[in-house]
């Protein structure tokens, strides 16, 4: 760029930076009736309209723009809260737990804790299908034998237990739902541990019941329901213990037992990705699921209490 280029380009912003002051000074050193004030209030007079309809006009995109910030935000704050939540559950039917296995072990000496959900390693799957029918509840997930996925492997979500694995191929599994009609888990009150049998209710296929707790057991609406699992070596599970199921949400008595409704933890109706609880060769789960699966039908591998005649613990597991 030439000399003569610049100096012109700085003349011109020097005219305009003297012309601005002298104006400036001639505007404030004026009274209110002067002709810089009034060529400002005309300015602003013609201005005005134009100004309020641009705002009129743009209003609805403002607003457009203001609910979608809004929307995130707040889809951002629910998910970020049901996080929470889901983690304030988890600490405190934990702490519910601790506070009764403190009791027991001080009276045993000889616990098998090999079951504990530390045992387990979780496979993260993806569904890919579900069952339409009302009373054979079952997805289908994109991960199977190849992932080490087994039968009767529980499978859960952030809130808790949604089912067991009902079959495995190479590639993927096909999970029975906790409210299938063949499915079956031993349970137990989180805050008691009174051991009974969780089902899907009939009639209500969203819901399910406890049943075959003993009549003496204390139990109230909004307990947690938790997998029964095990401490002893001579009765095993195929579930770890304290994995969440669902919440009391009535109590009824049936003769020398008591029976109580359960409200799922998880929605089952919008399950996206699920976790695989798997398990090595060695483990006392896996000899739990051998033992299991040499059963005959009708007993109950585990020996819970909640009656050997129901059969479908011998495929679900669940020793108290």
């Amino acid at each position: 760029m030439s000399d003569k280029t610049i100096r012109r380009r700085r003349a011109v912003l020097a005219l305009l930076v003297a012309l601005s002051l002298i104006l400036l000074t001639a505007y404030f050193g004026e009274g209110h009736g002067g002709r810089l004030h009034a060529v400002q209030r005309d300015f602003l007079t013609v201005v005005s309209p134009i100004q309020d309809g641009a705002n009129k006009a743009l209003k609805p995109v403002r607003d457009l723009f203001g609910w979608f910030s809004s929307t995130l935000h707040a889809k951002s704050q629910r998910d970020e809260l049901l996080k929470q939540n889901n983690r304030l559950r988890r600490e405190l039917l934990q702490h519910e737990g601790d506070e009764r296995a403190y009791a027991s072990l001080r009276r045993l000496y000889h616990l098998d804790d090999e079951l504990g959900a530390s045992a387990y390693h979780a496979v993260t799957a993806t569904v890919t299908g579900e069952s339409p029918e009302l009373w054979n509840r079952t997805i289908d997930i994109n991960a199977g034998s190849g992932s080490g996925v087994r039968e009767n492997d529980p499978v859960i979500v952030g809130e808790g237990l949604v089912g067991v694995v009902s079959e495995a191929y190479p590639d993927g599994a096909q999970v029975s739902l906790i409210t299938d009609s063949g499915v079956g888990v031993t349970a137990e009150i989180n805050e008691t541990g009174a051991v009974g049998l969780v089902e899907p209710k009939v009639g209500a296929p969203d819901e399910l019941v406890l049943q075959y707790l003993p009549a003496t057991a204390n139990v109230s609406q909004g307990q947690y329901v938790v997998t029964a699992g095990t401490v002893s070596s001579k009765d095993p599970s195929l579930f770890p213990h304290g994995i969440p199921i669902g919440q009391v949400s009535s109590v009824k008595e049936e003769g020398s037992s008591k029976a109580v409704d359960v409200q799922p933890l998880a929605d089952l109706h919008d399950l996206e990705t699920v976790q695989v609880l798997t398990y090595s060769e060695d483990s006392a789960a896996a000899r739990a699921s051998s033992f299991a699966a040499q059963e005959p039908p009708g007993l109950n591998p585990g020996g819970s209490g909640a009656g050997a005649s129901e059969g479908k613990l011998a495929s679900v597991g669940g020793g108290g």
